[in-house]
């Protein structure tokens, strides 16, 4: 199993950029998909979250983040829009065990991890 982010950059104040995650060795259309985030000295935090047709965002993100995924790419994609310097962190995503949705920002229920990508919004 392997998940592999990129996407990240440096991006002004009300950019966009879209992060892609691409899952190999497990069919992604049968897990769940999230999308963390930490910034220097917090602690990493859900972002979005994607199953079976359902997404979930964190009320931080919520109207300017839309997850997707191409289940034939095998890739996860965060579209980033809007974006302010408080979103400046090290993105992650992750590949969830079966889980209550209510629980989808708990980290315990995921097992693997991307190495995470960079973005720095700043101007």
């Amino acid at each position: 199993v392997q998940l592999q982010g990129s996407g990240g950059g440096l991006v002004q104040p009300g950019g966009s950029l879209k992060l892609s995650c691409a899952a190999s060795g497990f069919a992604l259309d049968d897990y769940g998909i999230g999308w963390f985030r930490q910034a220097p000295g917090k602690e990493r935090e859900g972002v979005s979250f994607i199953n079976v047709g359902r997404k979930f965002y964190a009320n931080s993100v919520r109207g300017r983040f839309t997850i997707s995924r191409d289940n034939a790419k095998s890739t996860v994609y965060l579209q980033m829009n809007s974006l302010k310097p408080e979103d400046t962190a090290v993105y992650y995503c992750a590949r969830a065990s079966r889980l209550p949705f209510s629980l989808w920002q708990s980290q315990p229920y995921y097992s693997y991890w991307g190495q995470g990508t960079q973005v720095t919004v700043s101007s």
